[in-house]
């Protein structure tokens, strides 16, 4: 995984997320990661975020429909 990504026209935090943790549920990890641009809704294009590799385990969750699991 890269260390770093430089973000298109129009994408927001959660995009981002989903493009390179591969669920946006770690939206706040990457938001963490970047707190220079945290005011910072919808990006421009060319913005260099970090993106450290963080722990994306997904633990089945009994409560969620099976087909979210």
């Amino acid at each position: 995984m890269a260390e770093q990504y430089t973000t298109r026209q129009n994408q927001t935090w959660d995009v981002i997320a989903k493009e390179v943790y591969g669920d946006e549920k770690y939206t706040e990890q990457l938001m963490k990661n970047n707190l220079d641009k945290i005011d910072i809704f919808v990006f421009s294009a060319g913005t260099v975020l970090n993106t450290p590799e963080i722990e994306t385990q997904q633990k089945e969750d009994v409560n969620l429909p099976e087909w979210r699991r």
